[in-house]
């Protein structure tokens, strides 16, 4: 849901259309969607015969710890090699259980916010955070195919977090040459279709997102292109007027980035129709396929 600082429920960002990005999106296919914040249930995911996303370490570090490394096996050689690529799995399992700690509010250059949220579920109690890390173990996967060096930002291998600031640091620092946030989001029943958000041009305290404003939105359009004809999902009917896109200056994911970033609203969980969509082992997939298909072309150039 509303990934690293939710929004407030009833909150319209501006919208940003690439229609050439977007000419080949089937407006009539089933969609997911973004909007406000629930409850953030943590159950596991419904057993309809998907595989368990992969687990994580038992006895988390503390919330001080470092982002989760790039992998130290050896990557084959492809077209994204020598490239670097910040996987950002929204939220945290542990976070409902610190809802003290993620409510601390920290800066996000144009003001303050909560360093996390506990993110939303479907109503079967499948949890956002547990669909995003279930994704982005699969958007990994994929880009190392292809070369690419990747790196989380967490792997729930801490109690909670990290915040939204040290999320954005994490792809900072890496100089990561994409960082992608992915999210499922928790919005009212019939809002369907995902969409893609992208940095506004912010300046203010620690913000200033001129420099990365036209990579992410070209970022951004890739990504929306590829994942509605991988998914055969349409562009969001309640965010973004049917553009697949939405422009924000709200979030500090976005705001403080200094490297290309987007986010990825895949779906709404608390409409059926997605929820189904969500909760489907071989969808997942191809989200991450859309995913992954889209930053490689933005890499490619």
């Amino acid at each position: 849901m509303p990934y690293d600082d939710s929004p407030p429920p009833t909150r319209r960002a501006r919208s940003l259309t690439v229609a050439a990005a977007l000419a080949a999106v089937c407006l009539t296919a089933a969609g997911c969607g973004g909007g406000p914040e629930s409850d953030g249930s943590d159950a596991a995911p419904p057993r309809s015969g998907a595989r368990a996303a992969s687990p994580a370490p038992s006895e988390p570090s503390g919330s001080g710890r470092p982002s989760t490394p790039a992998s130290a096996k050896p990557l084959p050689k492809g077209p994204l090699t020598g490239r670097t690529v910040v996987i950002d799995p929204g939220h945290n399992p542990g976070n409902r259980d610190h809802t003290r700690e993620i409510g601390e509010q920290v800066d996000i250059g144009t003001g303050r916010k909560e360093c996390d949220t506990t993110g939303t579920s479907t109503d079967d109690g499948y949890a956002e955070a547990r669909f995003t890390l279930d994704v982005s173990h699969r958007l990994r996967a994929l880009l190392e195919a292809e070369g690419a060096r990747v790196r989380l930002t967490h792997d729930a291998d801490r109690p909670f977090g990290p915040c939204v600031d040290e999320r954005a640091r994490i792809g900072n620092e890496a100089e990561a040459d994409a960082v992608v946030s992915v999210h499922a989001d928790g919005s009212a029943v019939g809002n369907r279709g995902f969409h893609v958000i992208l940095p506004a041009r912010v300046k203010g305290g620690g913000a200033d997102t001129a420099p990365i404003v036209k990579s992410s939105a070209d970022l951004g359009a890739r990504i929306a292109g590829h994942f509605a004809r991988t998914t055969g999902s349409a562009p969001s009917n309640y965010v973004g007027g049917k553009t697949g896109l939405d422009t924000r200056d709200d979030l500090g994911g976005l705001n403080l980035s200094t490297v290309p970033k987007v986010f990825v609203e895949c779906g709404n969980m608390r409409d059926p129709q997605d929820a189904a969509l969500l909760t489907s082992e071989s969808w997942r997939q191809k989200a991450a396929r859309g995913m992954a298909d889209g930053i490689s072309g933005y890499l490619k150039g």
